[in-house]
């Protein structure tokens, strides 16, 4: 299994799930977020004050999957997430060894 991570901008979100349903993920979990990678941060003009804005809002999202969904889900969320502009995010992938579903004790796959 695979814990697949992704940040985003905040406005693809529905993109990313929609794509992800399209897959047939059922489960996800998504937490606001904020960073920077290259582009540092922006500037922005504020009543007419100019102020430096640090960390930009990003989108995680966390998925678990099978190894063989790895690939397929991150491409999907890739596309999804494009706007071909700078801070349009990253998406990784670790591997898990195991998920237990607290309800009913489930292991594995089955907890998925």
């Amino acid at each position: 299994m695979k814990l697949i991570t992704a940040i985003v901008k905040p406005f693809r979100l529905d993109e990313v799930k929609t794509a992800l349903q399209e897959l047939g993920i059922s489960g996800l979990t998504v937490t606001e977020a904020s960073g920077y990678g290259r582009q540092r941060g922006h500037t922005e003009v504020y009543r007419g004050a100019e102020y430096r804005v640090d960390l930009v809002p990003k989108a995680r999202i966390e998925v678990v999957v099978e190894d063989a969904d790895a690939e397929p889900v991150i491409d999907a969320i890739v596309r999804a997430a494009h706007t071909g502009k700078i801070g349009d995010g990253k998406v990784w992938a670790v591997p898990v060894e195991t998920v237990v579903r607290v309800r009913t004790g489930q292991r594995g796959p089955d907890a998925l």
